[in-house]
């Protein structure tokens, strides 16, 4: 293995509190019920507008425009994704340990692409990334491959000497779709059988034993 490409949150970050917060927040705002924090495990990973949709199921019916949710979500997120968010143990080991071996390390989410920027460069101000793709305007979000093929292309690699490890079954299909190895890393936000139905290559229960597949 050459090259790695990370899923974020779930991943690298444990997030979900911050975007349960900046979520429930809005929904209050709106007259809407709030949700449990473990419910938006099953919210986040298809891009910002599907997490609100799921999370704001009764807005249409409440005259609500979901683009105009998503935007007030996406600001007030700005400004607190970094109040309880914190990357999983071994990450920042992880990252470091590939780093010195000279394999390359990129990310690919579905968090819009400054968001992205913002809170990796928060979290992990020494880690000199090869590529970073978030969601952009314009550009498919995951499962679709656009974002996986065009950070091959950055890194200069085949998909045979790159893995991508992610924690949800978008992320596993988005890996096939690239036709890429997917690790599926099981201290994220979803269970084993999800990884394992949408095609799961191997699983790690532990951001270090990703150094196995080296």
């Amino acid at each position: 293995m050459k090259a790695l490409i990370f899923d974020l949150d779930g991943t690298l970050l444990n997030t979900l509190d911050d975007i349960a917060d900046s979520m429930n927040e809005v929904l209050r705002r709106h007259g809407l019920p709030p949700h449990a924090t473990d419910a938006y495990k099953y919210f986040v990973g298809d891009g910002v507008l599907n997490l609100v949709r799921r999370a704001a199921s009764g807005a249409e019916a409440a005259g609500l425009d979901p683009l105009r949710l998503e935007v007030e979500y996406s600001a007030l997120y700005l400004l607190k994704q970094a109040d309880k968010t914190a990357p999983y143990d071994g990450i920042s080991k992880l990252l470091s340990v590939l780093a010195g071996r000279g394999v390359k390390i990129a990310v690919l989410s579905n968090k819009p692409h400054d968001a992205t920027l913002k809170i990796l460069s928060h979290y992990f101000p020494d880690t000199a990334f090869d590529a970073i793709i978030g969601q952009r305007p314009g550009h498919p979000v995951k499962p679709d491959p656009e974002g996986a093929l065009e950070i091959l292309g950055i890194l200069g690699l085949p998909r045979e000497e790159v893995l991508y490890l992610g924690d949800t079954g978008t992320d596993m299909q988005t890996a096939a779709n690239a036709g890429l190895k997917a690790i599926g890393a099981l201290w994220g936000f979803r269970e084993r059988s999800e990884l394992s139905l949408n095609g799961a290559y191997a699983f790690v229960e532990h951001p270090l034993d990703v150094l196995d597949f080296l």
